[in-house]
């Protein structure tokens, strides 16, 4: 048995390569064969012909095609010296079948003529014959040879593309095939549920989902159903993925991983093919787990976009997505689990029960998530006995997964950058403003008028904060340029379910605090505080249109959950409400800004001091607010 599999191995493969070399050679054995037999001829010129004919040696010539000459010498020729290198001596010379000489000629009429004047001049009778010769097989050959390489390169192509294995090539003849990567016992996942920290209820969910494929009968003995799909909701970065590299890891059952993308072809029915085939895939090994990430890819509400009425490659895909999913028995045992951030445009009968029967939603981490979290990021970091978990947790507010692994990572490069033997808080704060505003740009050109306009500036936004109860504490202000701003004041944000008016209102105050200290100071407003107007008037519409916190407006909210809050081309209110809305957010913005102007009056004298300290230091820290206005009064109430 070894010695015929030994044998089975040495077999060479078939090579493309023999195309061409058979096409070569056939066409040269074509050639030789098809010609003359001339090759033993030797190549004279027509100078030396015409002294062959001045001194008698020519018997006969055949003019070949009009432009070949091939030279036949008398016998008493061929006992010359001279022509002793031709093929004289040969039996076929001698019989005449063979010419001694050869050689190409210009003109024919030019040649006939010279060739009767030297005849005549030197009374020779020289035999002239014309001959017209074909090579017939070369000349198909030659025909032929185009369609004979176009056939040769095809087969060349069609070999290449089908070469690969499974489903998961590009190839032409596996283009209806599944990419989905296959994760059995034999591919080693190293992510489990340990690695993924926080999400504790997205996680309990889906530990259940692979308890499902483990011991189904513990759920069917009662006469339940395994659920049919699970579909995770998140923001971008709050670890969906993750949580299915963790189920692929722990459920011991093949895990077929796929993008929504990857469905799609520009061939019509490519789509629909590969769900078929992965669905044929996962049923063949089942128990079994489906991950799609970004099923928004194919799974957008269907006739929404179609304006031409046309036929929809994606739609299709979606189509036999639908029908593969409410197709399955009760007892195949494959579960499909989807991620996506858009669930707001999934076609709802994908979101219907018996196809995902759960939507687990992933929200961004909170304080004592985002500490387990940091835990798990900082295993790998040489961090310094500084470094405080719980400290970097409250100073991450709205970070997610992926920024949180980010800030580890940021500040491990600064550390390096200085040459430090290890990461100490100072590099994690660094890190963080790296993040959260951009690179330091201490070398940018700015003049000393608008240095001191932004000192003003940062410190208004600091001093009101300081002044409002609602308001998010502070936590440091810098004037030195960092991204796209030219100073930049932190906060650490009370992380509240709910918001109230008051607090909403507290906060828009804080933001124009800028602007009003440029007007209190200077008596002049600038184009520097467009990001602040940019927020107070997204805050101002939603408290208006979305939330209903506006008497004259009323209890109304003009949120669409379904679509996004995308009006489209028809606004869901009328012209007059139109005109009403947008007077209460102009007058909404316009009571904080005189509020903020009235504060910073009252406190001008602590706001020069405030920005004299700034433009000396360039960064100030709450000690320094402290020192200047003192603790706040509720700051007790803050927690």
């Amino acid at each position: 048995m070894m010695k015929n599999k030994k044998n089975q191995q040495k077999k060479p493969p078939f090579n493309q390569y023999w195309i061409f070399g058979s096409v070569i050679i056939a066409f040269i054995i074509l050639n030789l064969f098809s010609g003359s037999g001339t090759e033993k001829s030797n190549i004279t010129t027509p100078s030396k012909f015409f002294n062959f004919v001045k001194d008698g040696d020519v018997d006969k010539i055949e003019i070949v095609n009009k432009r070949e000459v091939y030279v036949f010498l008398t016998n008493d020729a061929l006992l010359k010296d001279v022509h002793r290198n031709s093929s004289g001596k040969s039996i076929l010379s001698i019989a005449k079948l063979t010419p001694n000489y050869t050689f190409e000629f210009g003109d024919l009429q030019n040649f006939e003529n010279k060739l009767s004047a030297t005849s005549r001049e030197f009374n020779q009778d020289i035999e002239v014959n014309y001959v017209t010769k074909q090579n017939i097989w070369g000349d198909i050959l030659i025909s032929m040879l185009p369609f004979i390489l176009i056939i040769a390169i095809w087969i060349f192509i069609m070999r290449r593309m089908s070469s690969g294995t499974g489903g998961a090539g590009g190839q032409i003849f596996n283009i209806g095939k599944s990419k989905a990567k296959l994760f059995d016992a034999n591919a080693k996942v190293k992510v489990t549920f340990q690695d993924v920290a926080g999400l504790e209820g997205a996680k309990e969910e889906v530990q259940e989902i692979v308890d499902f494929l483990k011991n189904p009968k513990k759920y069917t003995a009662l006469g339940g159903k395994i659920p049919k799909g699970a579909l995770l909701i998140g923001s971008p970065g709050t670890g969906k993925t993750l949580l299915a590299k963790a189920v692929a890891g722990e459920a011991k059952v093949p895990f077929f991983s796929l993008s929504g993308s990857d469905f799609v072809e520009m061939f019509v029915g490519v789509g629909a093919s590969r769900v078929r085939d992965l669905f044929k895939r996962a049923k063949e090994k089942s128990p079994s787990i489906i991950f799609i990430d970004e099923i928004d890819a194919i799974g957008r509400a269907r006739g929404k976009s179609n304006f031409t009425g046309s036929n929809d490659e994606r739609e299709n895909t979606l189509n036999q997505l639908l029908t593969e999913m409410d197709g399955f028995g009760t007892n195949t045992n494959v579960i499909v689990i989807a991620a996506t951030n858009r669930a707001d445009v999934l076609d709802k009968a994908l979101m219907r029960a018996g196809r995902f029967d759960r939507q687990i939603y992933v929200d961004l981490p909170d304080v004592r998530e985002r500490k387990k979290i940091f835990e798990v990021h900082l295993k790998p970091l040489k961090k310094a006995s500084s470094v405080d978990v719980d400290f970097l947790s409250k100073q991450t507010p709205g970070f997610s997964g992926a920024d949180i692994a980010n800030v580890c990572n940021e500040a491990a490069l600064i550390a390096a950058r200085k040459n430090k033997k290890s990461v100490g808080k100072q590099d994690f704060l660094d890190a963080v403003d790296r993040i959260v505003g951009g690179l330091e740009k201490k070398n940018k050109i700015i003049t000393e008028d608008e240095k001191k306009a932004v000192a003003y500036h940062e410190a208004g936004h600091a001093t009101v904060s300081w002044m409002l109860e609602h308001a998010a504490p502070l936590v440091k202000v810098t004037i030195v340029p960092r991204g796209r701003s030219l100073g930049a004041a932190w906060y650490l944000p009370e992380e509240r379910l709910i918001v109230r008016p008051e607090q909403m209102l507290d906060e828009m105050c804080a933001t124009l605090g800028g602007r009003a200290a440029e007007k209190v100071i200077f008596n002049k407003i600038s184009t520097g505080a467009l990001s602040d107007l940019e927020k107070v008037t997204k805050q101002a519409r939603a408290m208006v249109t979305v939330y209903g916190l506006n008497d004259k407006v009323g209890n109304l909210t003009y949120y669409d959950s379904s679509n996004g809050n995308e009006y489209g081309f028809t606004k869901p209110y009328s012209e007059q409400t139109a005109e009403t809305i947008d007077k209460e957010i102009s007058a909404i913005i316009e009571k904080q800004y005189q509020r903020a102007i009235s504060i910073l009056k009252k406190n001008k004298k602590k706001l020069i001091q405030l920005a004299e300290v700034l433009l000396s230091k360039e960064v100030i820290f709450k000690d320094n607010l402290e020192e200047i206005f003192g603790k706040r009064p509720f700051d007790k109430k803050v927690k």
